[in-house]
């Protein structure tokens, strides 16, 4: 195997987070500010790129290019046992939701995801854009037309906000979906971005203009919360943003409001 093989454990229900344990130098990287513990034998070391192995300048530079373009940092953490015996370190979920497991070996080499979902890796799973031939996705995907892809024989961590569901398709059957609940797919399932049909649908739907169709044979990961959904309900219910503790079916109401600390 070209990845390092590690071992996991996924603690929790709804705000979990998975510990990976690590033979002596073995390394395990992820995105900055994951990480919940470690033990005092393990390495932290901010690097450049995605953290595949055996790149030279250029590679890591265009590596890191790709994190730009797909919104992300350009600098990963790793994670290396530099101890005897077994090391463990743990990462944390950001907001509610699930940690899916991914063994790359599986899913033929290679799994399609949204940019938020990656979590953490082995180290040599290579972390890059999903570039698509269609046009459309690119230019009306909305949240979920830059996708990520992770290729390699390694485990991958994702994580999905609220419930996930796993569906099965087979060859040509067609599932549509909200752009931002589609979590993962595996390589043989084909998507494209396509307009809500319907004047009174795309004006009052609530759903967007554009939604995602999902052709198999393969797997597909859907959450019941994106990130994007979650804030939105936050930001519509803050009282410094004209929401009210009356859309909380509050007694007070406003007089809730005048109660509260920051105003006075």
């Amino acid at each position: 195997m070209n990845s390092h093989e590690i071992d996991y454990q996924i603690f929790g229900d709804d705000l979990q987070c998975v510990e990976i344990e690590l033979d002596p130098n073995e390394t395990v990287i992820a995105e900055a500010g994951g990480m919940m513990m470690m033990d005092s034998a393990i390495e932290m070391n901010t690097i450049f790129g995605d953290g595949s192995r055996n790149q030279g300048i250029m590679d890591k530079l265009f590596s890191a290019g790709k994190r730009v373009l797909t919104g992300e940092s350009l600098f990963m953490t790793t994670y290396t046992h530099r101890g005897m015996g077994k090391g463990r370190v743990t990462f944390a979920a950001p907001y509610p939701g699930k940690i899916i497991p991914m063994d790359l070996v599986q899913m033929g080499g290679k799994v399609i995801c949204q940019k938020e979902a990656f979590l953490c890796a082995a180290q040599g799973v290579d972390i890059g854009i999903e570039f698509q031939k269609r046009l459309g996705v690119g230019f009306f995907g909305g949240e979920g037309f830059i996708m990520q892809k992770l290729q390699g024989d390694g485990m991958a961590f994702l994580h999905a906000g609220g419930t996930v569901v796993k569906r099965t398709l087979t060859a040509g059957e067609v599932l549509t979906v909200d752009t931002g609940c589609l979590v993962a797919i595996s390589q043989t399932v084909d998507y494209n971005v396509r307009l809500q049909k319907g004047i009174k649908n795309t004006l009052f739907g609530g759903e967007g203009l554009f939604l995602v169709s999902l052709t198999g044979p393969g797997d597909v990961w859907i959450q019941s919360m994106p990130l994007s959904r979650l804030a939105d309900r936050i930001y519509a219910h803050s009282p410094k943003m004209g929401g009210s503790r009356k859309g909380e079916g509050s007694i007070l109401g406003g007089l809730g409001d005048l109660l509260d600390g920051d105003n006075f």
